[in-house]
């Protein structure tokens, strides 16, 4: 579980609930089926609208990646694996990884080596791996476009339900206590557009570019650890070399646990 995605929205809840008390509004007055109907619904079919069939079926997966920490390498981890991979490619041989490349459960990470050691060139890698990190790059844009688009059109379906309730209350301008029920009923249709765009929608389209952002670091780690592999360079040459990738303090540690002192800054 993404604890921190949990939180926020706990805290959403929160901070909208208890500044509608201290406001002294009723929170039954959120209970409000055209209200939530015009929102949540509306934005279902706007989404709907604006996106092909293959791309709405991942909506539930986007949810999954959101709500969950994937369980990934660490870049710390990732440099020292590097680093022992390639003490072992120079001493007995790129072919030694053939047996080690087995272990390694990315596909990503395992792809990029059996290319090294099926003996294709630097440049022939590079191009293929980075091609697959666009590629994967693409898809995530797609994701998180999806919810960024759910939380454009939430705030003006807002105000869309707004004007059906004050549409509704002015045909009723007879009854005085009755009017003024119907414009605040009309105006919770606002404050859950604005609600879900805000603390839900947009939130959720940054968690999931953050994610994608942090898993292209990792593979771009990957391209250059498996390069210098290939090149054969030496374990704390690629050790200082994918430390560039991370922040100072991060870079501290990896060179305290290699026994080597390093100047880094931040």
């Amino acid at each position: 579980m993404d604890r921190t995605t949990l939180i926020g929205i706990i805290l959403g809840i929160v901070a909208v609930g208890v500044g509608m008390v201290l406001k002294g509004v009723s929170l039954f007055a959120l209970i409000n089926p055209a209200a939530i109907l015009i929102i949540i619904v509306g934005t279902m079919a706007s989404v709907i609208t604006a996106f092909p069939t293959s791309e709405i079926k991942k909506v539930p997966k986007l949810f999954g990646i959101i709500f969950k920490e994937k369980k990934s390498l660490k870049a710390k981890d990732l440099i020292l694996e590097f680093s022992d991979l390639a003490q072992l490619a120079r001493k007995e041989g790129l072919l030694a990884l053939e047996a080690t490349i087995e272990d390694i459960e990315d596909p990503f990470m395992k792809n990029g080596l059996n290319l090294a050691v099926d003996g294709q060139s630097a440049d022939y890698i590079r191009e293929v791996l980075n091609e697959e990190i666009d590629a994967m790059e693409d898809r995530h844009a797609v994701g998180a476009s999806i919810f960024s688009q759910a939380g454009t059109y939430a705030p003006t379906l807002g105000v869309l339900g707004a004007v059906i309730g004050l549409i509704a209350a002015l045909g009723n301008m007879d009854n005085t206590d009755e009017l003024g029920k119907a414009i605040s009923s009309a105006f919770v249709a606002t404050m859950l557009g604005i609600f879900t765009g805000y603390v839900w929608w947009h939130p959720f389209a940054n968690k999931l570019k953050q994610k994608s952002k942090e898993e292209v670091r990792i593979k771009e780690m990957m391209v250059e650890g498996i390069l210098s592999i290939l090149e054969g360079e030496a374990p704390r040459v690629i050790e200082q070399k994918l430390a560039s990738y991370l922040p100072a303090s991060e870079r501290r540690e990896i060179f305290e646990e290699s026994g080597e002192s390093q100047n880094v800054q931040a």
